[in-house]
């Protein structure tokens, strides 16, 4: 009886997609919000006689700057200057010594003020590399012995120097990574470009998992150098995706990695739990992409002992996220109805296409003897916070759901800080957390595979480069930690709602369909999915 029970429960978390591409694509929470480019003027399209697909990155300069871009499995970089101040005139090169394969990023010799003074640089650079490493930069022993036998002439500075040196004669890219974003963090301008062209040897979108992450780094660190982190957060330099190619490389992203399922199922397990007996549902997502969320729990609903509830969904989205669905909420509203009647649940789609920081009660649709339920998944860090806007949507969003008085309220985010923290520790931050990421499609995509660019570049890289060039209202990137959420919930009026046991355990048995190295955690209350020994997905429900 009780194994029956707890296989019914399971069933209404974690059913197999029955006829799926009938009703909807999955949903990509944060991941379909504001993913797309308008490249527009200056996108550019290149084609060759060659086998190899091109692929381009995010800009790395000004809007009126350079382009660049990729090929695979090898990289190549074209760039009228290379430098983060942008020249004017945007033109071609042919082939030379800068723009070779062998070129692994590449760049030409800058026009510009800084770049003129960097040759020189990079020779005094080279004499105290000689002086301190050596004739032989690659044997580090004499130096290390000269250190550890008392010989220690080095000041912080010059140990700094040191650690630099070494991280590029061994081709630590993370260590340069941290140097080069140090350096801007300083505005010590010289050593930040002599970094980026020293990585832009290193860096590769076709490479492992940290050569590939540096890529989209140092685009963001060159785009903030530019001032132009907002025009990349919008534009491609290269044509961007048709929208049902964006909804492809979305779809592969979801099917590869577990995070998005996992805080699905993990929220849909909440929702059914708390309205388990009740006749109507209201429900209410405040992100709601693809609508794919629904469809196992429109499922689950249908299999419920007595019969299914009425269920109503008000699905908001900003007029953006259209782009990626080929069209308005109205296409998800068919999806869903179709799928609900053919489960035979009786079924309602509100359209609410507004932002949420615009949301008022009257928007939402509620009615009196509906059980309510909120979903904020993967949505509630784009929205500006006391340090941005005086407005703060984000607490102002969570007073206003609590004055509906719901049965339920799901949380899906990012466990990462990036919201308030300044640049350099939120570089660090990002570098971490996306380090854990790249290497978890890294065991599912091959590296030469042509989706996984794609998916990698238009679903990650992005977000990735707002969160390094932007800051203020320009930087809509803005995640916080658990204990962040909990005390803003807590202020918003809201107690915690503990999770079911039964939905730990599908969340499991989901898991097992994927590398041993994802890890599931229970603490207080609440659910963490992560990548080896780093947390990179939140779920918790409140009431």
């Amino acid at each position: 009886m009780q194994a029956s029970e707890q296989h019914r429960s399971s069933s209404m978390y974690y059913q197999p997609l029955q006829q799926i591409e009938a009703y909807c694509l999955p949903q990509y929470g944060n991941l379909n919000q504001q993913l797309y480019y308008h490249g527009g003027s200056h996108g550019t399209h290149f084609s060759t006689p060659s086998s190899s697909e091109l692929y381009c990155t995010l800009e790395s300069s000004s809007v009126a700057g350079s382009f660049t871009l990729y090929n695979s499995p090898s990289t190549v970089s074209f760039s009228p200057n290379g430098s983060p101040i942008s020249q004017h005139d945007s033109q071609s090169y042919p082939p030379d010594q800068y723009h070779s394969p062998e070129n692994a990023y590449g760049s030409p010799l800058s026009g510009s003020c800084i770049t003129d003074d960097l040759s020189s640089f990079k020779h005094k650079l080279r004499e105290l590399e000689s002086v301190m490493l050596g004739p032989d930069s690659d044997n580090l022993d004499s130096y290390d012995s000269a250190i550890s036998n008392g010989n220690n002439f080095a000041s912080p500075e010059m140990d700094s120097w040191r650690q630099t040196m070494v991280a590029i004669s061994s081709k630590n890219l993370k260590h340069i990574l941290v140097a080069c974003a140090k350096a801007i963090a300083d505005n010590d301008l010289l050593m930040a470009q002599w970094l980026m062209d020293e990585l832009r040897q290193m860096v590769s979108v076709s490479g492992d998992p940290v050569q590939r992450l540096g890529a989209y780094m140092l685009e963001g660190l060159v785009a903030r150098l530019a001032a132009s982190g907002s025009s990349i957060y919008k534009a491609l330099r290269c044509k961007e995706p048709e929208s049902a190619e964006l909804l492809s490389y979305m779809h592969i992203l979801y099917e590869v990695c577990p995070y998005f399922k996992f805080g699905y199922m993990s929220a849909n397990g909440a929702i059914a739990e708390a309205t388990k007996d009740e006749e109507r549902v209201h429900i209410i997502d405040f992100q709601i992409g693809q609508g794919s969320q629904w469809i196992t729990l429109i499922q689950a609903f249908a299999a419920r002992p007595g019969g299914p509830p009425h269920i109503r969904i008000t699905g908001i989205d900003d007029s953006q996220s259209a782009y990626a669905r080929g069209g308005g909420l109205h296409i998800v509203g068919r999806r869903l109805s179709k799928l609900a009647e053919h489960f035979k649940v009786p079924f309602e789609f509100h359209a609410a296409a507004i932002s949420g920081c615009d949301v008022q009660v009257h928007n939402l649709g509620v009615r009196p003897g509906e059980a309510l339920a909120v979903n904020f998944a993967f949505m509630l860090h784009h929205m500006p916070d006391e340090s941005v806007s005086t407005q703060n949507h984000r607490d102002r969003l969570l007073r206003l759901v609590r004055s509906l008085s719901p049965k339920v309220v799901t949380l899906v985010e990012q466990e990462s800080n990036t919201n308030t923290a300044a640049f350099f520790p939120r570089f660090l931050e990002t570098l971490d957390y996306y380090t854990a990421m790249f290497e978890s499609i890294d065991v599912t995509l091959p590296r030469i595979h042509k989706e996984r660019i794609n998916v990698e570049q238009h679903c990650l890289a992005r977000d990735l480069v707002n969160i390094i060039a932007c800051e203020g209202v320009e930087r809509v990137e803005r995640h916080e930690v658990l204990g962040k959420w909990r005390s803003r919930f807590a202020m918003a009026g809201f107690t915690p709602y503990p999770l079911s046991s039964l939905v730990n355990g599908t969340i499991k048995k989901l898991l097992e369909n994927y590398s041993n190295r994802y890890r599931l955690e229970e603490r207080d209350g609440a659910l963490y999915l992560g990548w080896m020994n780093r947390d990179l997905v939140a779920s918790c429900a409140w009431k």
